[in-house]
């Protein structure tokens, strides 16, 4: 690390500049800036949210890095999940930079790339624990740690004014079921040389002592496999838990069934994962789903994406009876190997009443270990990194303020706890730190191909369409004496039943017929505002009538 100036050299400051991934769950991506460098940690995606009606997923709003592109020197990736890597397809388009990360992490990255025709233009650079990576400014050496995906890592960000290490989602496994546990004591050692800043992941900050390892679940899926002998058995996870695949794996062989892999994101990574050594598949286990028909029912496992209750994803297909190759029936077994996360514990709870409504035994109880640390985790690694100052990271507020009182806890004084928010500038010196102004950040919403071009705007149409529907008021005029030629016609969709509402409709009918005609004999020649004195007029009589305020378009052809 040659290249770092001590502190006392500088008189410049770091920033830590979150462009997303605080007070949510989701959207992860924090800028690190000192002079003419920026590294970015992480790009991840967020999931729509309810009224985000047709949205198929959000990316962050990286307009600050794009002003400053040529400060920008690469992203730097903890680990492989969709919340930290999903964006980046979309981010690369318009911010082409390299990136850096761990084997199987790496390895998911350019799967998205390939798909996306990035993956020839994109600089790659994979990273192994404990590697030190120079850029700009930086020096970022890769922690091992333990997740609920193989290959996370922590990051120890060395910079002119001080080291910050920031945890990337972490929990403390001591018999983790592939690779090595976490690396306490490189974060023992980076702690006793000073730390100015530690970046913890909050997620399970409000949950007392430890989260217990992912290998305790093998025990818990025998006991299941044990109990439903003559079943069909579906497990539905996270796709990227390769550890928890790898015991249902495990388990299915014990038992001697074959596992059908079912769910588009499920097929990929399970395929990278084993190809990268990260997942190990004994000869003659895996089967195609269209060679479940030659199996009985006890012979087979099927594990599928949908553990949240997506509505297009495999498992929410079986429960609805959309899936072309599955049928549930009363003789399967359906286990969550999952909890729900917030926000979509009512999308859960409707595809388990689907699926028990079809006869299937459910499971979703003690099949589940959390990936995040919980309280008796993050003191230690506070206590190993002993750092200056605190700032909670990934989380809803409730959960980064409970990481506060945690930090404080320990001794950290008050004053130097940190509660970011989304855009915050912090700005730290080797002696002093503070939020020193905000930069654009947001949402960018992706809908089907088109990236952005569904703004706030557009969702409030869609979220009225939804709630109170449309009403279409089309009127024909002679092009040259402006008489009406037919019409006005009024077309209502998704407001009321026109068949059984035929006075409401006359008596919309009435109220734009008037106004059109009061209209064109004064004079008025500007459809624009004709159009708006229908729309006023009607929705006056549509609000009276029904108490209801329905999209209403006026469409005005001349022939």
């Amino acid at each position: 690390m040659s290249n770092i100036k001590t502190a006392q050299d500088v008189s410049s400051r770091l920033k830590i500049i979150p462009l997303g991934g605080l007070e949510q769950i989701g959207l992860n991506i924090t800028a690190f800036e000192f002079e003419d460098s920026i590294i970015v940690v992480d790009c991840g995606l967020a999931f729509p949210t309810d009224d985000m009606l047709g949205i198929d997923l959000v990316i962050p709003d990286v307009t600050y890095l794009l002003d400053n592109v040529s400060k920008v020197k690469a992203f730097v990736i903890t680990h492989g999940h969709e919340d930290h890597i999903g964006a980046l397809p979309y981010i690369l388009k318009v911010l082409n930079i390299p990136i850096y990360a761990t084997r199987l992490t790496l390895g998911l990255i350019e799967r998205k790339l390939e798909e996306h025709e990035l993956l020839e233009v994109t600089e790659r650079h994979e990273v192994g624990f404990g590697d030190t990576v120079s850029l700009g400014k930086f020096d970022v050496e890769f922690i091992k740690t333990n997740h609920s995906i193989v290959d996370a890592a922590a990051l120890a960000i060395y910079s002119p004014v001080g080291t910050v290490v920031h945890t990337g989602d972490f929990k403390v496994d001591y018999t983790p079921l592939y690779g090595d546990a976490i690396d306490l004591q490189r974060f023992a050692e980076i702690g006793r040389d000073g730390v100015l800043a530690l970046l913890c992941d909050s997620t399970n900050a409000e949950r007392p002592g430890f989260t217990p390892s992912e290998r305790t679940l093998g025990t818990a899926f025998d006991a299941l496999f044990a109990e439903h002998k003559g079943r069909r058995i579906i497990v539905a996870t996270f796709a990227s838990n390769v550890d928890r695949v790898q015991q249902i794996i495990d388990t299915a062989c014990r038992f001697d069934r074959k596992v059908v892999v079912e769910g588009r994101s499920m097929v990929n990574i399970i395929d990278t994962a084993a190809n990268l050594g990260c997942l190990n598949i004994p000869d003659n286990t895996l089967i195609d789903i269209e060679e479940m028909r030659n199996y009985p029912d006890d012979k087979m496992v099927i594990i599928t994406t949908g553990s949240q209750g997506e509505s297009m994803a495999a498992l929410s297909r079986m429960a609805d009876g959309n899936h072309r190759k599955v049928k549930i029936t009363a003789n399967d077994t359906i286990i969550f190997s999952s909890h729900p996360i917030p926000g979509n514990e009512k999308a859960v709870t409707n595809v388990i009443n689907e699926l028990l409504q079809l006869g299937a035994e459910v499971i979703f109880q003690d099949v589940h270990v959390s990936g995040h640390a919980c309280q008796e985790e993050i003191k230690l690694i506070y206590t190993l990194v002993q750092p200056k100052y605190s700032v909670p990271v990934h989380g809803e507020y409730k959960h980064l303020k409970a990481q506060a009182s945690i930090a404080a806890e320990l001794g950290i004084p008050k004053e130097n706890i940190f509660i970011l928010s989304t855009g915050d500038v912090f700005c730290l010196g080797p002696d002093d730190a503070e939020i020193r102004g905000k930069v654009p950040t947001g949402a960018i919403m992706v809908d089907g191909l088109g990236v952005g071009d569904v703004g706030n705007v557009v969702l409030r149409d869609r979220q009225r369409l939804a709630k109170d529907g449309i009403l279409i008021v089309v009127v024909t005029l002679d092009q040259y004496n402006k008489e009406v030629l037919a019409g006005p016609e009024i077309v209502s969709r998704g407001f009321v039943y026109v068949k059984e509402s035929d006075e409401l409709m006359n008596g919309a009918w009435e109220v734009a017929n008037e106004t059109l005609e009061g209209c064109i004999s004064r004079g008025q020649t500007d459809w624009n505002r004709i159009k708006t004195i229908i729309r006023d007029n009607l929705g006056d009589y549509i609000w009276k009538q029904t108490k209801r305020k329905p999209m209403i378009l006026p469409i005005i052809q001349e022939i």
